[in-house]
């Protein structure tokens, strides 16, 4: 077999400027390919006036993922059947990001009839999924209309409405065998590859279906079940997440980047297609993805399903109802990505935070670069998260750099549903850690403390700042570390923490506080809500119960202790470069 296709794409921001596929170039099969884009072309557009053919309305974008999908292909020796070949798919999977009204369904219903089309295996299943009921039924209208419409798929193809399923009557001209496959258009279910192993499958809005804590799950059965067909295939096509994006959505868009950055070597299957703008575009806090002038970069269909001219207005009314419905739209439309919260009475400090990421800091490397270490914690009960943040003052320049820790019981998971998802997430990354008790949570902070401590960064008096409700099993930890009373402080909470509050979006606007770039840091900063009470700034959820500023909190703690300008107790010392920190 031939070696492993590299699928990076690192001039993507290049073509998506030219207009161009943002996809890498393929060996492509042209055989297979155009046969394939000529099935395609055929289809007609049912709801549209005329029924044109997709051929004449469709974006050449879509054609480009059809020639991927069905021509990288490569013909081998069957093992199975000495004397006969087998066909291989090069590319198995294509993850699409693409924004609302670039014609997803319509373009999911096609790619199902061209599935069915190019199939040589006869009784094998297919499948398409639409996140709601709405959506599947929609998609499979779009489907059997286009059947209706052309006379040769009208007696290729028997429709039972009842059960959402296509299947294919054709007999295969040189072995006399029926091909009998279906393919069935459901909403999204655990159910859903019940009873049946897809030989193709596709996906339509993952950032939905990852709401459910049964997403990984599904999408884990059908990538298993796939493994032992040479000719599956999986296509995901989403838009960007309305929140921040998470669960099995997140875990799948990362890997599609990683990818077309080259961040993963070749040997993959899947094959990234994503219109989305740079991250410094897409998190600069000037916004520079309202300008007009760069939006057909990320809209493959202008012009055909979407023009400037609807969206001009629905953008100006949305940007008229808050920051908060602006970023909505813009996640939906122009696929920006949501990474904090974006409502006027934010913490004044979001809309820095993304631009101040270093990503490479670990807790080793803050020990190793800065001249002195403080410590706040933000103790939390059964059902909240305990996090711990060390700031250090990095020796030369004087920036802060932060890197935080949090710890939760599993009880979060089961009363806070609607974030477990999310949770999970920083869980995966290495920030959260699940304990089974509050012993084992504070045994673990104080660990960290008093690696801090070893490192002799921490000052002598005022090193260790606390929130003092419900900490005495912390308290007792510290203790067994021999940390306690000056070292260990409690930090007036509330008006007291206005230093902290006000302080630090100056230092980030300005570039004088870094972070690790950690997930569960920028949710909890996106969750903050500033609040004027009297002449003071306060810091509270945006929303009851689900929210978690926890993170965030310790964090203030930690920078009032800086404020206090404190020395190492042991001055700077050198830290090993194979220093490890739990």
């Amino acid at each position: 077999m031939a070696d492993p296709l590299n699928l990076a794409c690192l001039d993507w921001r290049e073509k998506l400027k030219r207009g161009e596929t943002p996809i890498a170039s393929l060996p492509i099969d042209s055989v297979e390919a155009e046969v394939a884009v000529g099935f395609f072309n055929k289809l007609v557009v049912p709801d549209i006036p005329g029924q044109p053919t997709m051929g004449e309305v469709s974006g050449e974008w879509f054609r480009d993922i059809i020639r991927a999908a069905f021509g990288t292909v490569e013909f081998v020796d069957d093992p199975r059947q000495p004397g006969q070949k087998m066909m291989v798919r090069r590319i198995g999977e294509v993850f699409v990001l693409v924004p609302k009204k670039n014609s997803k369904t319509t373009n999911s219903a096609a790619l199902g009839i061209v599935a069915l089309l190019m199939n040589r295996r006869p009784n094998i299943d297919g499948v398409i999924i639409g996140p709601t009921q709405e959506v599947a039924d929609k998609c499979f209208s779009q489907a059997v209309a286009m059947i209706e419409a052309d006379e040769y798929l009208n007696r290729r193809f028997k429709v039972i409405e009842h059960k959402k399923t296509i299947i294919d009557l054709h007999v295969d001209e040189q072995t006399g065998v029926a091909m009998n496959a279906k393919l069935k258009i459901k909403s999204f279910d655990p159910k859903v590859v019940t009873g049946s192993i897809p030989a193709f499958a596709i996906l339509d809005e993952l950032h939905v279906m990852a709401e459910s804590h049964h997403a990984s799950r599904v999408i884990g059965q059908i990538r298993g079940g796939m493994i032992t067909n040479d000719e599956s295939l999986l296509v995901i096509i989403t838009t960007q997440s309305e929140t921040v994006p998470s669960g099995v959505f997140k875990a799948e868009l990362e890997v599609a980047r990683g990818i077309r950055d080259g961040k993963i070597p070749p040997g993959g299957r899947m094959l990234p297609v994503l219109y989305e703008f740079p991250v410094e575009v897409q998190g600069h806090p000037d916004k520079p993805w309202r300008d007009v002038k760069l939006w057909p970069q990320v809209l493959p269909n202008l012009e055909r399903s979407i023009t400037l001219a609807r969206l001009i207005p629905d953008y100006e009314q949305a940007q008229q109802k808050g920051p908060e419905e602006e970023a909505r739209w813009a996640s939906q439309h122009l696929n920006i990505q949501i990474g904090l919260g974006l409502n006027l009475d934010g913490w004044s400090g979001a809309r820095h935070w993304l631009a101040c990421a270093l990503p490479e800091l670990s807790l080793a490397k803050l020990l190793r670069d800065c001249e002195v270490a403080t410590i706040g914690i933000d103790w939390g009960g059964a059902d909240d998260l305990a996090s711990l943040a060390v700031i250090g003052r990095r020796k030369g320049d004087k920036v802060w750099l932060l890197w935080t820790k949090s710890w939760a019981r599993p009880t979060v998971l089961t009363q806070r549903k609607e974030i477990a998802e999310r949770l999970q997430d920083f869980v995966n990354e290495g920030d959260l850690v699940i304990v089974q008790t509050g012993e084992d949570q504070a045994a673990q902070a104080a660990e960290i403390c008093a690696q801090v401590l070893d490192s002799g960064l921490l000052p002598e008096q005022s090193g260790i700042g606390l929130d003092s409700a419900g900490v005495a099993l912390l308290i007792d930890a510290l203790a067994a570390q021999n940390m306690c009373d000056p070292l260990v402080q409690a930090v007036g909470q509330g008006w007291r923490l206005q230093s902290a509050i006000s302080t630090l979006p100056l230092k980030l606007e300005a570039k004088k506080l870094l972070h690790a770039g950690q997930g569960i840091m920028g949710w909890a900063v996106g969750n903050a809500k500033q609040e004027l009470k009297g002449s003071n700034y306060l810091v509270t959820k945006q929303a009851a119960g689900s929210a978690k500023i926890d993170p965030l909190m310790a964090v203030f703690n930690a920078a009032m202790l800086m404020f206090l300008n404190p020395v190492a107790q042991q001055g700077s010392i050198s830290i090993p470069s194979d220093y490890e920190v739990a």
